[in-house]
Formats: C-alpha cells, structure tokens, sequence
C-alpha cells in the first residue's frame, strides 16, 4: 500500500501532503516515546503515535518513516504543520485509538 492509497483508504486523511505520496508502506509501527520511535521505527513505516509537535516530524525524517498517522484525534499547531509542509512529510490523522489504526494498516496492507 501507498501513502496514497492510505490516504484514500478512510483509515486516516490527510492532513499534510508530503513529497513522497507514491512511497510504499513497509509496515504499520506503533510507538508514543520519541526516543524509541527514533532508534527502531523500520524505514517506510506508517508510524502510529498520538505525539503531535516539531520533535515527532524531526523523528520521522530522520527514520525515514513513509508518513506520520496521528490518532485518537490530535493534531499538529501551526507552526508544526508548516513545517511538515515545509520539509515535505505526510502527516496523516484520524480519531482511532493507536492499536485500532495499525491493525486497520496491517490487515489492508495484507489484503492488497
């Protein structure tokens, strides 16, 4: 599955288009602890946080994570969201639980 694809899947919308749309997810990964997320997030993930501000987009540019999904209804401020525009990243959002939004990835990525 594509960012893309995602987007357009009614799990998350977009929030913020980034460069790379077209990008394959590798894989749903779930994780609140910017540290954590910053040392194990698989590269092309769909990573699943409900942590919204300037140090998640730094973590997900640097993991080289697919796109960002925020759950259970957060978002990122102004400033924040500009700068994921800025540097291009796809922030994703939905009103979900974390563990419910991953599952829906996993069993859509499996599906097709």
């Amino acid at each position: 599955m594509t960012v893309r694809e995602l987007a357009e899947s009614g799990i998350a919308a977009a929030i913020c288009e980034g460069d790379r749309m077209e990008r394959e997810i590798t894989v749903p990964f779930c994780c609140d602890l910017l540290s954590i997320a910053m040392g194990k997030a698989p590269e092309g993930c769909a990573w699943v946080t409900v942590m919204a501000n300037m140090n998640t987009l730094a973590v997900a540019s640097l993991a080289d994570a697919a796109c960002i999904v925020l759950a259970e209804g957060v978002h990122l401020d102004a400033a924040a969201l500009q700068k994921a525009a800025q540097q291009g990243i796809t922030v994703l959002g939905t009103e979900q639980p974390v563990f419910e939004t991953a599952l829906a990835i996993y069993e859509r990525m499996k599906a097709g």
